[in-house]
């Protein structure tokens, strides 16, 4: 998708440089500009997307406690178990 914004602002310059009208060049500049922009934050949104942390795998609070729990639980048995050889 990034890469046809690119196009599609190539296309409008040089609508913009073949235009006879004021009007439609400056039109065409503008549009030009605002796909160009869309090209750029598009590509940028991209490469940050695909270097972000997945939001499922993260481990919410409830669940980071519970598993901390579960750890020292298993401490506290070896310890036991440890203890009573």
């Amino acid at each position: 998708m990034a890469w046809l914004l690119l196009l599609l602002a190539f296309g409008a310059l040089w609508a913009a440089l073949t235009a006879t009208s004021p009007v439609v060049t400056i039109l065409a500049l503008l549009a030009g500009l605002v796909l160009f922009l869309g090209f750029v934050l598009k590509l940028a949104s991209d490469r940050i997307g695909s270097r972000s942390r997945d939001e499922a795998l993260m481990l919410d609070p409830e669940e980071l406690r519970r598993l901390r729990e579960q750890a020292e639980a298993r401490r506290l048995a070896a310890a036991q178990n440890d203890t009573a050889r």
